[in-house]
């Protein structure tokens, strides 16, 4: 995991926790506001989608894990492929670091692909119920469709609300349980040293 986060020219300090518990939080808040303000332009018939990139940007640039960037290394302990292209404009624009491909930034410890299987199996949990709630209430839809017609929206558009929200929750759950559950890098360097 990096301790620190080029955003817009500055370095952002995330060795302590409430520091990546903070970005989390953020990180979760904003999508929940772009998922609302999606919701009110066309009724995610097409904003769906963009709501998709919008997590893939955000996983690419602040999280990690299945993209290169980020705080967290990648899931997937293979090195990138080396880049002939400069690097993308709107990263310059944004003035985003993206660090060179290094021998430590994408290979994973032992303890780090620990954290990195008991953080997919926990976000897989929520990720699960929420499935099984999809499909209850597309078997209510489609048995009987009454049963449904209490809620404000429509039965269509609510199932599609929680299949775009688990797509979400399924790309950025693991990331942040990995930067809210880890302790002060400071703190761990230091047991490190004395072990």
């Amino acid at each position: 995991m990096r301790a620190e986060l080029m955003v817009m020219g500055k370095r952002l300090d995330m060795a302590p926790q409430a520091h990546r518990r903070m970005l989390v939080v953020t990180i979760y808040v904003g999508l929940a506001a772009l998922m609302t303000s999606c919701w009110f332009i066309d009724r995610w018939h097409v904003s769906g989608v963009y709501m998709i990139f919008a997590t893939i940007f955000i996983n690419r640039l602040l999280l990690g894990g299945y993209n290169f960037g980020g705080l967290i290394r990648p899931f997937s302990n293979k090195a990138p492929r080396s880049r002939i292209e400069p690097v993308p404009l709107l990263a310059l624009g944004l003035r985003l670091y993206l660090p060179g491909p290094d021998e430590s930034d994408f290979r994973n410890d032992e303890r780090e692909l620990a954290q990195r299987d008991r953080a997919h199996y926990q976000a897989y949990q929520y990720v699960t119920w929420m499935l099984m709630v999809i499909w209850l209430l597309a078997d209510w839809r489609a048995m009987s469709p009454r049963l449904l017609a209490w809620l404000p929206i429509s039965a269509d558009l609510l199932l599609y609300a929680l299949v775009l929200a688990a797509i979400v929750l399924s790309q950025t759950l693991p990331q942040s349980i990995l930067l809210w559950n880890e302790p002060d890098m400071a703190e761990f360097d230091a047991e490190e040293a004395g072990a």
